[in-house]
């Protein structure tokens, strides 16, 4: 490098050295040297730190067809492994002959529930006195609505799946005042998941997250 160029570079060093703007002092410590440091009163602690308890939501799963149920499933599966307590209620489909003294336990924690009633339900309610069969279709269906019911007000459950409860509610076998009523009415922290077609329009109002699955 050629004598002159140095000459520059150390002239600009030495300029930039001397226009430097001075370091602050470093602050001072709040404590004298010697000082002794006292404990703090129980008074004046503060309180424990206490964890936030997990907020519930209402989920609707929803499509046209009667096909939005499996992934709802593998999700409370899913749940149910990790520790919460779930169940799942099929409102509209039968063939087991469970009813409320039938729930079947999967994975030590996830409760499953179907009506006492031979087939699946297709047609709406006939509320007719001579239509014996309709009426215990409806009790049957009514049974499982009013196991589920109670779980929710008395807060025993994390997570609760309500497969095809619109489409029950649109046939005419559940009450829709009392089911909205039950919903608004769940502790915070508990997880209420609708599936299947015919979510009535006051329950996707009051739902936190929807999910449509379409078929094209």
């Amino acid at each position: 490098m050629p004598l002159d160029s140095v000459n520059k570079i150390s002239e600009s060093s030495i300029f930039m050295a001397n226009n430097l703007a001075p370091l602050d002092p470093p602050p001072k410590s709040p404590f004298k040297v010697g000082t002794t440091l006292k404990a703090v009163p129980d008074s004046q602690k503060l309180a424990p730190i206490r964890l936030m308890a997990p907020e519930g939501q209402i989920r609707v799963h929803t499509a046209s067809f009667r096909g939005s149920f499996n992934g709802v499933l593998s999700e409370a599966l899913r749940a149910a492994g990790l520790g919460s307590r779930v169940m799942v209620a099929q409102f509209l489909k039968g063939g087991v002959n469970q009813g409320p003294e039938g729930i079947i336990k999967l994975c030590g924690r996830l409760e499953w529930i179907r009506p006492n009633i031979s087939s699946c339900i297709n047609e709406p309610f006939e509320k007719k006195p001579e239509n014996h069969i309709s009426l215990e279709i409806a009790q049957a269906i009514q049974n499982i609505w009013q196991t589920c019911r109670k779980r929710i007000l008395k807060g025993e459950l994390d997570q609760l799946v309500l497969d095809e409860v619109g489409l029950a509610t649109t046939l005419g076998y559940l009450d829709e005042e009392e089911l909205i009523s039950t919903l608004n009415s769940k502790p915070s922290s508990m997880d209420l998941i609708l599936t299947g077609p015919s979510i009535p329009t006051r329950i996707i109002e009051i739902a936190d997250q929807i999910t449509q699955t379409r078929s094209f």
